[in-house]
């Protein structure tokens, strides 16, 4: 019941496929998890590698899901996006941001430290140079998830929430819910989110992929915080690690505050939103085990993401962090905001690498959707039909 299930089923109906469709949720609300906790942007296709299946999907996507939004009058924040290096040496990082972006047919531009101050007038770039992305937009997540649900319940589409599967019939093509309820498919979806991996392993596959959860928690500006700021305002990433780093985030809104963050520390549990609630000690003991080998062993530069990102949960190092965009803040203009998302970002057991990519795997009468991390909300009605399109139907 996210954003990429939703989309799914109104694209098997909008192309003609089947409108006979069942979705799923073990909540009593749909958007609880990984969409509904979704900061809202929609990316413009600026960091994903070339010819990569987000790189194929996000600019589309975007606009795919602009002109749904427009025309269903729901909130679009045109507010754009600046890039900036934190330092002078990470300019060079500009040039590779920009062929990636043209050549994934984003609207992009190197803009000098005069642009800069006209778009964003409280900030400059330490090299003199930044990227502007016109075509970044902000919208509520919750709103779209409510609207769409809606419709395809409009359209026939049955769905069941508080639904939790107590067994799979593979063979038979059934499954059971906990309150006894017998469902018989022709094909089955896997689109769990934080708990895909596990839907993925009942059906025997994808078993060298494993879910790791990740906390992104965040700050606001307070409303009389000295900072202007309408537009996302983003740090130059590390793109050896699929984390974008700390930045300013609008909301869909003119009233809503500025969220600043998210963080990407290693979670608890799959739905470890608050101190200890969702805590899963096997899982989290697996994990670090995973995680200090990944240190040790430096795959991917992923001792640099522990230096940098992993304990931005104690706030003078988020503040740290969020200085190098805007040297002048102040413990004093922020406060802790109550959004925390958890990232489903996949593990690959048999590389030791963290997952960049969106991978859908085919199973008996069944495909499986796994790491629909970002920019998957963002590319959802074009991710829909790559993945429609990839379905082996029995």
């Amino acid at each position: 019941g996210g954003m990429v299930g939703l989309s799914i089923a109104n694209q098997l109906i909008e192309r003609g496929i089947s409108n006979n469709l069942i979705i799923l949720d073990k909540e009593k609300k749909l958007g609880m998890h990984s969409s509904g906790r979704n900061s809202g942007v929609l990316h413009a296709g600026i960091y994903y590698e070339p010819n990569s299946l987000k790189a194929k999907v996000s600019v589309q996507g975007a606009q795919r899901l602009k002109e749904w939004v427009v025309n269903k009058g729901l909130c679009l924040n045109k507010c754009g996006k600046v890039i900036i290096p934190q330092r002078k040496e990470l300019d060079i990082q500009l040039d590779k941001l920009i062929f990636r972006g043209k050549s994934n047919g984003a609207k992009v531009e190197l803009i000098d430290n005069k642009r800069l101050k006209e778009i964003v007038p409280c900030i400059r770039s330490k090299s003199g140079r930044a990227i502007w992305s016109p075509n970044t937009c902000v919208v509520n997540p919750l709103e779209i998830i409510n609207l769409l649900q809606g419709e395809l319940e409009l359209r026939g589409v049955k769905i069941l929430k508080s639904a939790k599967i107590s067994k799979f019939e593979i063979e038979k093509k059934s499954l059971n819910l906990s309150d006894c309820t017998k469902i018989k498919y022709k094909h089955l979806i896997n689109c769990a989110g934080l708990n895909a991996d596990k839907v993925a392993h009942e059906f025997e596959i994808g078993k060298n992929y494993k879910i790791l959860p990740f906390k992104g928690l965040y700050w606001k500006l307070k409303r009389n915080a000295p900072f202007q700021l309408k537009t996302n305002i983003y740090p130059v990433p590390d793109l050896n690690v699929p984390f974008l780093g700390v930045h300013f985030t609008p909301g869909s809104s003119t009233q809503d505050l500025i969220s600043i963050g998210p963080t990407a520390i290693p979670a608890f549990g799959r739905e470890n939103y608050n101190g200890f609630d969702g805590l899963e000690p096997a899982m989290l003991i697996n994990n670090l085990l995973l995680l200090s080998k990944q240190y040790l062993l430096n795959k991917g530069g992923f001792r640099k993401y522990v230096n940098e990102q992993a304990f931005l949960s104690f706030t003078p190092l988020l503040l740290n962090s969020a200085k190098e965009l805007i040297p002048e803040l102040k413990m004093e203009h922020i406060e802790i905001s109550e959004k925390v998302g958890i990232r489903s970002q996949l593990f690959n057991l048999k590389t030791s690498k963290l997952e960049d990519d969106f991978l859908s795997l085919s199973g008996n009468s069944s495909t499986h959707i796994l790491n629909t991390i970002s920019p998957a909300f963002t590319a959802s009605f074009a991710l829909a039909d790559l993945i429609i399109d990839k379905i082996k139907y029995d």
